[in-house]
This record gives C-alpha cells, structure tokens and sequence, in this order.
C-alpha cells in the first residue's frame, strides 16, 4: 500500500480543524489562523494548500458531501430492492454522523454562505442533483411517470427535517429524534407509491 505524503494528511487535517473551528464558533467567522492552530500547521503552510480561507471552506463542504455520498453508496451497494434502497438513503440521511454537533453547525452554515456564495451553492446544487438523482433511479421502478415529483417531496422533506432537528433546542426529544424524521418520510413515500398505482 503506497505511504500517503504529507500534503494529504495535512489538508484532511486542516479540513476537520475547519469543521470544528466552524461548529465551535456556530459560523464561518473563523481565520485560517485559527483553523491551522487547531490543525497543528502555520497559516502560512495552510494558505499554501488552499489558498484563500473560501477555499477551505469549499474544500470542507466537498468533504462533508463526499462523507455522505460514501456513506449512501456502500448502504445501497448490496441491495437491488427499490423500495428497501429508498428507505436506506432516507436512514442513511439521519445517521448520527450527519448529526455530529460541528458538522450539524458546518452544514447551517453552508446553507447561510450558499445564499451569496457562488461556489457554496453549486455545490449544495450537486448535493440536490444527487440526491434526487438516486430517488428517481429507484422511484422509477415503483412509481413510473410520477418518480420525479415524489422524489422532489422526499428530498424537501430530509432538509427540512434535517434542520428542524438541527436548529432544535432540544434535538433529544422525540419529535426531534432521527426515527420520528425517517418515519415521516417512509410514511410520505408509502402514501405517494399507494397514490401512484391507484
């Protein structure tokens, strides 16, 4: 197995100073400084590897995304059913790691930075495309022509659910736990394929 080098090492370990730098403060009011003390790098040597601090921080989002995407693909990589791979993205979608104290902070901050932000909101577009994208490939075979509207409700329904929990006061209580968000969502999806083939 070939040594990683240390750029890698160091730009992942500047990544999640990021995440946590950003879920510490509750916002992007973070300098490199601060990012790379936490990191155990200079700010010079993290200027080199990203250059301005937007670059980090798109480099952030693009590892949270990739974190997620991962994570979506091995759950659906050994099964065929459709309906049993909608309900794995849906769990997949409020597993403990998306809730993680500083990513949950890192993605409300995101979202905020997206509204004026051009590279932060393409790529909150490709997390969109891709997740409906995956809806619609297993919708198609259960719901037909009405695969991408249901997808478009399922996908509403996880971010808006995903910051309801997130911006609660108490994500403890169980109208905020991960299990009441999922059922809300299989239930969504088992009334709209009900409604579909009728």
């Amino acid at each position: 197995m070939p040594k990683l080098g240390m750029e890698p090492i160091r730009r992942r370990a500047l990544i999640e100073a990021a995440v946590e730098a950003i879920g510490d403060r509750g916002g992007l009011d973070v300098t490199m400084g601060q990012i790379a003390r936490r990191a155990g790098v200079s700010p010079a040597l993290a200027h080199h590897y990203f250059g301005a601090k937007e670059q980090l921080f798109l480099a952030t989002m693009r590892h949270l995304l990739g974190q997620f995407g991962r994570a979506v693909s091995m759950a659906l990589a050994p099964e065929h059913d459709p309906r049993r791979r909608l309900s794995l993205i849906v769990a997949e979608s409020f597993a403990p790691a998306q809730f993680a104290p500083a990513t949950v902070s890192a993605w409300l901050a995101f979202y905020v930075h997206a509204q004026n932000e051009q590279g932060a909101r393409r790529l909150l577009r490709v997390y969109a495309r891709r997740l409906h994208s995956n809806l619609v490939h297993d919708l198609r075979h259960l719901a037909g022509a009405e695969a991408a509207r249901i997808a478009e409700g399922v996908a509403a329904l996880i971010d808006g659910l995903y910051i309801r929990r997130a911006l609660a006061v108490d994500a403890t209580a169980p109208a905020h736990a991960p299990e009441t968000a999922i059922a809300l969502v299989e239930d969504y999806l088992d009334t709209q394929l009900a409604r579909s083939r009728t």
